[in-house]
């Protein structure tokens, strides 16, 4: 029963959705792949493919999927090792990045913003074209803000490990406790 299920559930859902993506892409390889899926998808419907040959495909895949796992596990380990001594570091300017770049950014967005009011003032003929402008800086603001925010978020969480608290329970912690019936603490 097990095969069975997995012969329906596995491989050919595979084969079906990647299938339809690269036949939903301008490109003729794309549009062969897809069509090559498709023939194998019509090979499963007639039987031509056996269960049992379909159940060890998905046991590979399974087994790729544990390979991939345990390889990122392992960068995430050493990753891991590496904040932790930088966390241990008696280095003065590895625990002052974060503020040395948070007061860079609000430096830097103070200069800007200056800047920009003033030649809006000095120029109120440009001022539609350099409004117009400053939408060409939302990509570098965004990843500066972005990169600002997970800094701020990191440092309340040391802070609170620090103090005893522990960490916060993240979205998939608390999905889980609504879903399963827990209250998602961490």
């Amino acid at each position: 029963m097990l095969p069975a299920l997995l012969a329906q559930l596995g491989l050919p859902l595979l084969i079906r959705a990647a299938g339809w993506g690269l036949g939903k892409l301008d490109s003729p390889v794309a549009e062969a792949a897809s069509a090559a899926l498709g023939e194998v998808e019509t090979a499963l419907d007639q039987g031509l493919i056996t269960a049992e040959r379909i159940a060890e495909a998905n046991r590979h895949i399974e087994t790729m999927a544990g390979i991939e796992a345990a390889r990122d596990s392992a960068v995430l380990a050493e990753i891991n090792a590496t904040m932790r001594t930088e966390a241990r570091s008696e280095d003065p300017y590895v625990r002052r990045w974060r503020p040395t770049f948070g007061y860079a950014v609000a430096l830097t967005w103070t200069v800007q913003m200056a800047g920009l009011t003033y030649a809006v003032i000095a120029t109120p003929e440009y001022a539609a074209e350099i409004l117009a402008a400053i939408g060409s800086l939302s990509l570098i603001w965004g990843v500066a803000l972005s990169v600002l925010g997970i800094n701020v978020v990191k440092r309340s969480q040391d802070k609170a490990v620090e103090a005893g608290q522990g960490l916060p329970a993240g979205l998939g912690q608390r999905l889980a406790g609504a879903v399963f019936g827990g209250k998602g603490e961490g």
